[in-house]
């Protein structure tokens, strides 16, 4: 069900006495609930830098040292952070509209029109008064000529990493130079505007790393990253148990290898971006009412299973890095919350920080106040008709994961064809078999079935993909 980003209303302590709370959530527990966020005057709301990579795994923290230092040491790090669809243009919408793909629409990376812009993030701010910017990329199969709606200052990206193509301001333009240093100078001058306005500000910096092809900037390009010998899932020899397009798989170790350190060498120069954003707001004396969330647009496979990439309902696809800072709000600490989050929250959140009530629909809630989810819902669709894997959509929990594939596809526009019949299922035990090696379901009775619990799963996800 959709829901408001209001917080719960069964306590009532005020944003600031989150602080006192830190302790607990370091131990896992939730955040207290928060009283529904009363307008604020324009001056006390906070500034929001929200940075999204894109691709980028949750197993990546060694390449960017900086933002952990600041993010999740001064802050909080999401340790179930997820996506609700593992696919750029969906999951961006997704932050945008804090609503699921099924509910906002862009189904693939070629529906981006798809999103009605009158439920974003970016419109919400602007119209109460927010400057806003855009740095880097924005959505797939968006034409970089046309202006990113609701934000006033930007440098659009057509995705690259050398001497890119942006849109700056309503002018299409090539700019020389490494992309995520284009992007990290044109936010510090978006920062750097803030000492003649005095408006608060929303700042959305997205650079291209760690997507393909990877390419690194050219004082990270020897960089030797730390040895790795994959997981139980890398390759995964014995897939019998999964659907065709994964025992069809031929990724090996060294190709989730050569993945790996070709995307932590593009997130050094990430990293050092987060570094200049911390050092100019520092400069500014706007560290303390800053909101910042960081999250990878999805996660990434490293052979996993057989595959690399993304769109698939296993954990190194959905999985994400998801961290939050805003000391000023209480939440400056470096604490851990356990609770399942993803991207639908953000949207919800930022509202909630600002004072901003939404007049359109969220499925996701507040991470400021304390409501906690016991599964949630992640999906993706086929776009086409050739061959490969199906439409998919999945309820995950900390313990479970239940998966059902259908006859459904997609055109360029978001469209749902098919019968909808499922075609395959998996069902994941995550305490014994986090890397998902063994498909419970796979040759399972109904009896076993029964056993499972998979009626009442099938149920509540069927009732999910609805809501």
């Amino acid at each position: 069900m959709s829901t408001s980003s209001t917080s719960d209303s069964t306590s009532g302590p005020t944003r600031r006495g989150i602080l006192g709370t830190a302790a607990a959530v370091a131990a896992g527990a939730s955040l207290p609930a928060l009283a529904a966020s009363p307008a604020r005057a324009a001056a006390a709301r906070p500034n929001v830098l929200l940075i999204v990579t894109d691709d980028q795994p949750k197993q990546t923290e060694w390449a960017t040292p900086n933002t952990v230092a600041w993010l999740a040491g001064q802050g909080v790090r999401f340790t179930n952070g997820h996506v609700t669809t593992p696919l750029c243009a969906p999951s961006r919408s997704s932050v945008f509209s804090g609503r699921f793909a099924h509910n906002h629409g862009v189904r693939n990376n070629g529906a981006s029109h798809a999103l009605d812009q009158h439920t974003t993030l970016q419109r919400h701010l602007k119209e109460a008064g927010y400057r806003t910017g855009l740095f880097g990329k924005y959505l797939n199969s968006w034409d970089v000529a046309d202006n990113p709606p609701h934000f006033e200052d930007f440098a659009l990206l057509r995705p690259s990493y050398v001497d890119g193509t942006f849109n700056v301001n309503g002018t299409v333009q090539t700019v020389p130079g490494y992309t995520t240093t284009v992007v990290r100078n044109r936010t510090l001058a978006f920062l750097e505007k803030s000492r003649t306005d005095d408006r608060p500000w929303f700042a959305y910096v997205t650079p291209y790393a760690s997507h393909g092809p990877r390419t690194p900037e050219p004082k990270y390009a020897g960089t030797d990253v730390p040895a790795w010998d994959g997981r139980p899932s890398v390759p995964e020899d014995d897939r019998s148990d999964k659907p065709p397009y994964v025992r069809n798989a031929t990724q090996t170790l060294a190709d989730g290898r050569r993945v790996r350190a070709e995307q932590l060498r593009t997130l050094r120069s990430v990293d050092d971006a987060v570094q200049a954003f911390h050092d100019k707001l520092a400069a500014l004396g706007q560290l303390d009412n800053t909101l910042v969330i960081y999250i990878g647009d999805n996660g990434f496979n490293w052979a996993d299973h057989g595959l690399t990439g993304k769109g698939v309902p296993y954990r190194p696809a959905h999985e994400v890095p998801f961290y939050l800072s805003w000391p000023g709000g209480g939440l400056g600490g470096g604490t851990t919350d356990n609770r399942i989050v993803a991207n639908i929250d953000i949207a919800p959140t930022v509202l909630d920080a600002a004072g901003i009530t939404p007049d359109t629909p969220h499925d996701g809630r507040s991470l400021l106040s304390g409501y906690s989810r016991d599964h949630l819902l992640v999906e993706w669709w086929k776009q086409g008709t050739g061959a490969g894997q199906r439409t998919w959509s999945s309820y995950v929990s900390k313990d479970r994961q239940y998966t059902e594939y259908y006859d459904l596809h997609t055109d360029a526009s978001g469209t749902v064809t098919g019968t909808g019949q499922v075609g395959f299922r998996e069902y994941y035990d995550l305490q014994a078999d986090p890397y998902q090696l063994k498909n419970s379901l796979y040759q399972a009775t109904p009896a076993q079935e029964r056993e499972l619990g998979i009626p009442a799963l099938a149920a509540a996800l069927a009732a999910d993909r609805t809501a």
